[in-house]
């Protein structure tokens, strides 16, 4: 009987700390749907960068070996092979160059200036696509990080007014009332940050990264067009 009355004096124990699940099983339904929609999109972000870092750094270094190779071997046209043109994106830059070339010196005369336009025509756009084809999933990371944190404001907006409606509906401005509610909705702009944030970390960082690759790009065709004019003055 004494301990009965104690154990019932005694307070229940209160959460030392945040339990994320429990925020989320206690949100509204609207709240949590918002909350399932910023973690896919934050698991999404986190594959992108990861891929992307292992693609970009694969295909920066294969350009490197190939380029090295290339302006090293004299028979360049045994470096095009199609098993070549499909894994280097070098490779398929050399290759557009090149078929320009040899439709521009087939028939006589020929006229320089004007093969020379094809030929840095034909492999800027090369370099244009191999950009765009590389940066072409960094649109999705500029979205979630500008979206991201108003999709979770929403979220925070809605718990809040949630929170207002129990108040109506209790008649009772108590602090316990509209807490829970409360740290629920702004769980959802927190969610809405983690997202945010690391995409546009990795949008600018990547960015960049493509801005280097195509410049090196651009480099190793300047380079091949200038040979090629060589080869067309001797045309």
């Amino acid at each position: 009987m004494t301990l009965a009355l104690l154990a019932a004096a005694v307070p229940a124990a209160t959460p030392t700390r945040l339990d994320p699940v429990e925020l989320f099983l206690q949100a509204d339904i609207i709240v949590q749907a918002v909350m399932i929609g910023l973690i896919l999109a934050s698991v999404w972000v986190w594959m992108i960068i990861v891929s992307f870092s292992m693609r970009i750094g694969s295909l920066a270094k294969k350009s490197r070996e190939y380029e090295g190779e290339f302006w090293d071997q004299g028979d360049r046209e045994a470096l095009l092979t199609k098993q070549v043109r499909k894994e280097v994106p070098a490779a398929r830059i050399a290759a557009a160059g090149i078929d320009e070339w040899r439709k521009s010196t087939v028939k006589q005369p020929v006229d320089r200036d004007a093969a020379r336009q094809r030929i840095a025509a034909v492999m800027d756009s090369q370099i244009a696509e191999e950009s765009d084809a590389l940066a072409g999933r960094l649109n999705f990371l500029a979205t979630v990080g500008s979206v991201a944190p108003f999709v979770g404001l929403f979220g925070t907006v809605w718990g809040i007014m949630n929170s207002f409606f129990q108040i109506g509906a209790q008649q009772s401005a108590s602090l316990a009332v509209v807490a829970p509610g409360i740290a629920e909705a702004l769980f959802a702009t927190a969610i809405g940050l983690f997202a945010a944030i690391p995409a546009v970390i990795a949008y600018n960082r990547f960015g960049g990264s493509v801005d280097r690759y195509e410049a090196g790009l651009q480099r190793f065709a300047d380079k091949l067009h200038t040979g090629l004019s060589r080869e067309l003055d001797r045309a």
